[in-house]
C-alpha cells in the first residue's frame, strides 16, 4: 500500500492550491491562502518547501512563454516538438542528447522547491539535477490470466503501479568546445516494471530467485532496480566532440525505452519486449559532422553485470546518419556481438532504425532486427517442432521482426501514435512460443501540463501458428489501457 499512498500524496501536491508557509516541524499545508493574501511563487523563499512545491505545479500548468530565448546549440535544429512528442531529437543512444545539443530537460517542481535551500544552491552551482516521475496504469483485457507478451502491463484487468523513478544527473555541456566536461547519472526504479529491467548481478535475486507459479512473471510483485549508473566524459577536441560513457547504460538502438516518459505509447512492441535492455561497459560516441555520428563500445553482455559469472566480453558498434534537410535518419547497429555460446541472454543482435519526417507535425520511425543465440541447450535439430526447448542437444535459436510508428502532432498538448509490427520467434526461445505475431496499437498522449501526461491506448495482437494468449487459451488479445505520468 505504500506506493498508493505515495501516489495519492504526489497528486495532492500537484493539484492543491498553495497554503501558508509551514512551521519548522510541520508536514501539512493549508488548503489555500487567506482571502486577499498574495499567491505564493515557487521562487518565494519566505514560503515553506511544500508551498513552493505546490506553486511550481501551479506555474507549470500555465502556457509556456513563446518568446523565451532558445538555448545555444551546435547541431541541426530539432526536427520535432517536445512536447507533445517524447523527444525533440532524432534517436541516438549512449548520450543524454546528441553532441552539440543543449540540455533540453525541463526544470521540474522538486528542483524549483529546493532552489531556496543550501542544497538547491549547491545543485545549481554544480549543474546537478534531481527529479523523477510516478507512473500508474490500468488495463482491461480479453485475457484473464496474463497479458504476456504485452509489456509492461502484464497482469490483466487491474490497476498497476509501474514506475516510481528517482534520478540524479549532471549532463555534460557538449555545445561548448573549449574544455573537457563531465556528467553523472543515477536512476533508482521501483515498481512492477523491474521484472523487465533487471540486470543479472544487480539486485537480481528479487526476480531470479523467487519463482511465482501463481503470477504471469516470476519474482516479487514489486521490486527495486538501480536502472542506470554511469559517468560521462566529454572531449571537445576529438573530431567535433566525443563522449565516453562508463557504467550501466541503456541498450543503444531501440525506438522504445524502459522509462515511461520516453515512449510514444504506453505498451511496448513484442520486438522490444524480448530484446536486450541494458548493458554495462564503455561506450564512445563521436560526432564527425552534423550528419554523421559513430559509436563503438565494449560491455559484459546483455542484461548482465561485468562482475557476474555470466558476463561475456561483447562488442557494440553503430553509425547514425541524418540527411542534410533533417528529414531522414538511418541508424544501423551491431548491438551485441561475440563468439561465445548462449548463457544469460547472450544473443547476437543486428538492428537498423530508419526515421522519416513528412512535416514538423508528422513523422515515422521503423525498426527491424535479427537476433539469435549459439548452442542453446534444448534447441538442437532433434527437437519437437513448435515445442521450445524440447531437443536433447543444443542448437541455434533466433527471431526477427519489424515495427513501425506513425506519429502525429495534433496540437502542442496532444500527439497520436499508431504502431504496427510483425514478429517471428523461429524456435520459441525469445517469447516462449514458436509462432508468428502481429500487433496493432493506437494511442494518444495528452499533456495536462508539462508535469502531467495521460496516455489512453487500444491494442489488438494475434499469434498465427498456435494459440498463445492467456496461457494458450486463444490466438488473439485485445486490451484497452491508460496510464498517467506525474513528473516531480
Amino acid at each position: 500500500m505504500q506506493h498508493k499512498k505515495a501516489l495519492a500524496f504526489a497528486v495532492l501536491l500537484a493539484l492543491a492550491p498553495a497554503g501558508e508557509a509551514m512551521a519548522d516541524q510541520a508536514v501539512a499545508s493549508d488548503l489555500g491562502p487567506a482571502p486577499g493574501a498574495p499567491v505564493v511563487s515557487s521562487e518565494d523563499c519566505s514560503a515553506g518547501f511544500f508551498s513552493r512545491l505546490a506553486a511550481a505545479y501551479r506555474e507549470d500548468a500555465q502556457p509556456a512563454d513563446p518568446n523565451a530565448p532558445a538555448p545555444a546549440r551546435r547541431a541541426m535544429a530539432s526536427p520535432f516538438d517536445a512536447p507533445p512528442f517524447p523527444s525533440a531529437e532524432w534517436q541516438l543512444g549512449g548520450v543524454a542528447y546528441p553532441i552539440g545539443v543543449p540540455n533540453l530537460n525541463s526544470q521540474y517542481p522538486l528542483e524549483k522547491a529546493l532552489s531556496c535551500t543550501k542544497l538547491g544552491h549547491w545543485m545549481k552551482d554544480n549543474r546537478l539535477e534531481v527529479y523523477g516521475w510516478i507512473n500508474p496504469s490500468v488495463n482491461i483485457s480479453s485475457s484473464s490470466h496474463t497479458n504476456y507478451p504485452l509489456s509492461y502491463a502484464t497482469r490483466p484487468n487491474r490497476v498497476e503501479f509501474n514506475q516510481f523513478l528517482f534520478r540524479i544527473e549532471r549532463v555534460p555541456d557538449t555545445v561548448q568546445t573549449d574544455h573537457v566536461d563531465w556528467g553523472v547519472h543515477l536512476d533508482l526504479l521501483y515498481g512492477y516494471d523491474y521484472h523487465y529491467t533487471t540486470m543479472k548481478g544487480v539486485f537480481s535475486n528479487q526476480l531470479l530467485n523467487n519463482p511465482r507459479a501463481d503470477q504471469p512473471l516470476p519474482g516479487k510483485t514489486y521490486g527495486v532496480d538501480p536502472m542506470l549508473f554511469y559517468v560521462d566524459v566529454y572531449f571537445p577536441s576529438v573530431a567535433q566532440g566525443m563522449n565516453v560513457r562508463v557504467g550501466r547504460y541503456l541498450s543503444l538502438p531501440d525506438i522504445e525505452a524502459q522509462f515511461s516518459p520516453n515512449n510514444y505509447l504506453l505498451t511496448h512492441s513484442i520486438l522490444y519486449t524480448v530484446d536486450p535492455y541494458t548493458q554495462m561497459g564503455v561506450m564512445t560516441t563521436t560526432k564527425l559532422s552534423d550528419q554523421w555520428t559513430v559509436q563503438v563500445g565494449v560491455n559484459g553482455g546483455n542484461d548482465v553485470a561485468v562482475w557476474n559469472h555470466s558476463a561475456r566480453p561483447s562488442l557494440q558498434a553503430c553509425v547514425r546518419w541524418v540527411s542534410a534537410d533533417n528529414n531522414d535518419m538511418l541508424y544501423p547497429c551491431i548491438n551485441n556481438w561475440n563468439k561465445s555460446d548462449y548463457n544469460y541472454n547472450n544473443i547476437q543482435m543486428y538492428v537498423t532504425t530508419w526515421g522519416h519526417r513528412f512535416s514538423k507535425d508528422v513523422h515515422m520511425l521503423t525498426e527491424a532486427y535479427r537476433i539469435y543465440g549459439r548452442n542453446i541447450p534444448g534447441y538442437g535439430q532433434d527437437g519437437i517442432p513448435g515445442v521450445p526447448g524440447s531437443a536433447t542437444t543444443p542448437g541455434q535459436a533466433g527471431a526477427y521482426g519489424i515495427v513501425n510508428y506513425l506519429n502525429f502532432e495534433l496540437d502542442p498538448k496532444n500527439m497520436l501514435s499508431f504502431r504496427n509490427e510483425y514478429y517471428r520467434d523461429l524456435q520459441g526461445q525469445r517469447t516462449g512460443f514458436a509462432t508468428r505475431y502481429s500487433s496493432h496499437t493506437l494511442g494518444l498522449t495528452h499533456w495536462v501540463s508539462q508535469d502531467l501526461e495521460l496516455r489512453p491506448e487500444i491494442r489488438y495482437e494475434r499469434s498465427y501458428d498456435q494459440p498463445i494468449y492467456d496461457r494458450g487459451r486463444r490466438n488473439y488479445q485485445m486490451t484497452a489501457l491508460m496510464d498517467a505520468i506525474l513528473h516531480y
